[in-house]
């Protein structure tokens, strides 16, 4: 049996971690509907925050973004990296921790890579490769 801190360290982010994470993810895309950035770039294309990842610290949240549409990504990203500052303030004043968490946003390339396979299984030759598993 593993002893007790190796067991831990197995188990994932804790119930906190996951806990923050989700609320940082609403406190966001509650102010980036609102339009509450003074932004143009911002304002005009809605962005969709999927999934905040925090550090066991929480100091640190990855916030993984996509634009409706996927429209305009890497502009809206930049636009979003610009405006940290002031929605790491805004996120801070809303939550009552200790330390406002250092956001850094990236783009959200699951719904892509889901894309692409459901394109691979949907291939005839996959297709028929896993119908003769099926079958046999």
């Amino acid at each position: 049996m593993k002893p007790e801190k190796d067991r831990k360290r197995d188990s994932g982010p804790s119930v906190r971690v996951l806990r923050v994470g989700e609320q940082v993810r609403h406190i966001l895309s509650e102010i980036l509907a609102r339009g509450d950035v003074h932004d143009d770039l911002l304002t005009k294309h809605p962005v969709s925050i999927t999934e905040v990842r925090m550090s066991p610290d929480l100091r640190h949240a990855t916030v993984f973004v996509k634009p409706l549409l996927g429209k305009d990504e890497e502009a809206v990203i930049k636009a979003l990296r610009t405006n940290t500052a002031w929605l790491q303030k805004s996120v801070a004043e809303k939550m009552s921790m200790k330390y406002a968490a250092k956001l850094k946003f990236l783009s959200d390339e699951s719904f892509d890579e889901a894309s692409h396979i459901d394109k691979l299984l949907r291939d005839p030759k996959v297709a028929q490769d896993l119908g003769a598993h099926e079958e046999g």
